[in-house]
């Protein structure tokens, strides 16, 4: 293990960046410009990595390290030096809990045994937190591991976390004040978390609290350095007097060896592992706690649902984040039935994709209610609430890309809640929202899925519409601005042939370096929309059917595989060699992944324009001329490709009309999408009798 105070630590361009408080480019700059700038102590072309030692030498000497640099920026590559992932996260739950008062955290089942090296490097820290202020020092610590580790390590967002607090909150209240009682004051509330990772819900738990009495936040994971991670992380925001912890987070597998058997809760918040089929369908079949039925081998969601309820007191509620499939797969249809039945379920709202990972998939919460054992169902619990908030998004104001609009999410989410077993007009209902009598739902598949059952509000409809027809509006404006530019421009057809040269001839002048794509390894590619660290995977299945990439790779694992990656840089033109998608681009957004089938095109930035060599490449007539015919499939050879031969003043005149023409085809792309979904939209309207009264 590498020494945290050698030299050997190592830093990523996108480190220097960020410590010296500049982009990337930039730092590109300097290694151009500066023949004394560090050379690359290891990595590869494409993502070298630095001696950490030297660069903060040159920075120093050449009057470029920024005054506001924190010595958190330095320490964390030490961290990272550390290598192993279990040993990272174990160093920084120790600077987490090293400084806590004894008595505000359990320790015991969380503790991971560190290494010499590591244990120098957590006192480092701590010395360093003196200044920095601990909860900073630890909260950059953990925000920087579970960015590096993104891949292995599921996260609930602190937006969502709060939502599903605010939940149960809410619904303790509501039972409250249906029973004639108000608010509990001065009463130890308990919340568990089953499945804790690094603490997300129990720290919301704790920072929503209240009610004015104590609060006991318990939990359990089965990796030993998420326990840790938690018990650090939630401990500052509880407190409870006696002498008891106010935080204690267990480590083993909660459905084979529940740690917190017997104990009876107030609240479960919990973020289930989802799709998991070994854990313990045969050696749990007659356990306890399936009440509600033996969950299938198949619904290991449903066994999660089932503990959690065994844990509560009756009246207790429990918040669950699911996969939509818990709501309607077949299997599990006796056991939903059963819940339903029961009680228990008292609602299920869809979430709107991009609210958590996997971000392409619409994610479900379940609001579960203990039943009372009195023989006695509860006048609303014969109904079960459905909120369908799938289409709350927004867009993010000059970044046009669709985002979380959390406030309206949150919004629609409580109101729906507060309207559970209402039995008034439906039409006054809130938007999205519906209460379904459960005997309408006990059929045969038992499908608790909101879409299925919440009609499409009309507010919300209408919304979208005006949303649409405005950009639409904008779009028609930006189309007229570029048809006047490309209509002016004047083409001689009956010019004699320009003379052309080839991709391979370029590439033996080295004014082109050709890479070909790669498949990245099986199984690491993750689908939904590319989060935050994460880098996107373009393929030509998604070419041929989207137009845009559709999975990504956290950034980590870009660098680490860098030599078995083909990764874009900004500004290198990427060609498509499959004919029936056959195209060629400047790639603008860098980094791009590059599955078979692609490839990238770095130019020699005195020699090519790379706008000019993307416009004379994706002429219809260059793929035609360049392509391969096999018995299966026609590719393109991209050597075989034309590019004009003209003076670099002349591409860049030349390189413009073509970056014009990218924009003018994307804006008629857009145009086209935006006016199927304002068909559609007013089709549904019209046929819904929306038309107004004349």
């Amino acid at each position: 293990m590498p020494d945290p105070a050698d030299s050997s630590v190592t830093v990523t361009l996108a480190e220097i960046a960020r410590i010296a408080g500049v982009t990337r480019a930039a730092v590109s700059n300097w290694r151009r410009r500066h023949p004394n700038f560090p050379a690359p102590t290891g990595g590869t072309d494409i993502s070298p990595l630095f001696s950490l030692d030297d660069v903060q030498d040159w920075l120093r000497a050449q009057g470029k390290l920024r005054e506001e640099a924190r010595d958190l920026d330095w320490l964390w590559p030490q961290f990272e030096a550390l290598g192993d992932r279990d040993v990272m996260g174990a160093a920084i739950a120790a600077v987490g809990t090293s400084s806590l008062p004894e008595g505000d955290v359990d320790r015991g089942t969380s503790a991971v045994p560190l290494p010499e090296g590591a244990r120098r490097l957590v006192r480092q820290a701590l010395q360093l937190a003196e200044d920095e202020g601990r909860a900073e020092t630890f909260r950059f610590l953990l925000d920087r591991w579970l960015r590096a580790h993104v891949r292995q390590i599921v996260t609930t967002p602190a937006p969502l976390a709060d939502l599903m607090a605010e939940i149960a909150e809410a619904d303790v209240r509501a039972r409250a004040e249906s029973e004639g009682q108000g608010p509990p004051t001065g009463a130890t509330r308990t919340v568990l978390d089953p499945a804790c990772g690094t603490g997300s819900l129990l720290l919301a738990a704790a920072q929503r609290e209240s009610h004015g009495g104590r609060l006991r936040l318990l939990g359990q994971d089965n990796d030993p350095v998420l326990a840790a991670l938690a018990a650090a992380r939630v401990a500052p925001a509880a407190t409870l007097d006696g002498g008891v912890p106010s935080v204690d987070v267990r480590v083993g597998d909660t459905l084979r060896d529940d740690r917190w058997a017997g104990a009876a809760v107030d609240v479960v918040l919990s973020n289930p592992p989802s799709n998991e089929r070994d854990w313990g369908h045969e050696e749990l079949a007659t356990d306890p706690r399936w009440t509600y039925g033996h969950p299938p081998r198949t619904e290991p969601e449903l066994a999660w649902v089932q503990h959690a309820l065994a844990h509560l007191v009756p009246g207790g509620t429990a918040v669950l984040l699911l996969p939509p499939g818990v709501a309607s797969r077949r299997a599990g249809r006796r056991v939903r039935a059963a819940l339903l039945r029961a009680g228990a379920l008292r609602a299920v709202v869809s979430l709107p994709p991009g609210a958590a990972p996997p971000h392409g998939v619409s994610l479900h919460l379940w609001v579960l209610r203990k039943p009372v054992d009195d023989g006695r169902m509860a006048p609303e619990a014969a109904t079960l609430t459905l909120v369908d908030t799938t289409q709350v998004r927004i867009e993010h104001s000059g970044g046009g890309k669709a985002g979380m609009d959390w406030a309206a999410l949150r919004e629609v989410v409580l109101a729906g809640m507060a309207s559970a077993g209402g039995r008034g007009n439906e039409s006054d209902a809130p938007i999205g929202t519906r209460t379904v009598p459960i005997i309408d739902l006990l059929d045969e598949q038992v499908d608790l899925t909101p879409a299925r059952h919440v009609p499409a509000a009309a507010a919300v409809v209408g919304l979208r519409l005006r949303r649409s027809w405005s950009r639409f509006g904008s779009l028609l404006h930006e189309l007229q601005d570029l048809t006047s530019v490309l209509a002016r421009l004047e083409l001689d057809f009956e010019r004699g042939s320009a003379q052309t040269t080839t991709i391979d001839e370029l590439v033996r002048a080295s004014a082109v370096q050709l890479r070909a794509g790669q498949a990245p390894a099986e199984g690491s590619i993750r689908g939904g929309g590319v989060v935050a660290g994460g880098v996107p995977v373009l393929t030509a299945q998604d070419v041929l059917q989207r137009g845009k990439s559709t999975g990504w790779l956290p950034i980590g694992e870009v660098s680490a595989a860098a030599e078995k990656l083909t990764v874009t840089a900004p500004d290198e033109v990427i060609v498509v060699g499959v004919a029936r998608a056959f195209d060629a681009w400047v790639d603008t957004n860098a980094p791009t992944v590059l599955g078979p089938q692609l490839f990238a095109l770095r130019t020699d930035p005195s020699v090519l324009d790379p706008w000019f060599v993307a416009g004379c490449l994706r002429a219809p007539a260059n793929g035609r001329q360049a392509g391969s015919h096999a018995s299966t499939a026609s590719r393109i050879n991209v050597r075989r490709l034309h590019v004009l031969r003209l003076p670099l003043d002349e591409q860049r005149r030349y390189g413009d009309a073509f970056r014009r023409l990218a924009t003018f085809e994307r804006t008629l792309a857009e145009v086209d999408g935006l006016g199927r979904e304002l068909v559609g939209g007013l089709s549904d309207g019209l046929s819904a009798g929306g038309l107004p009264r004349a």
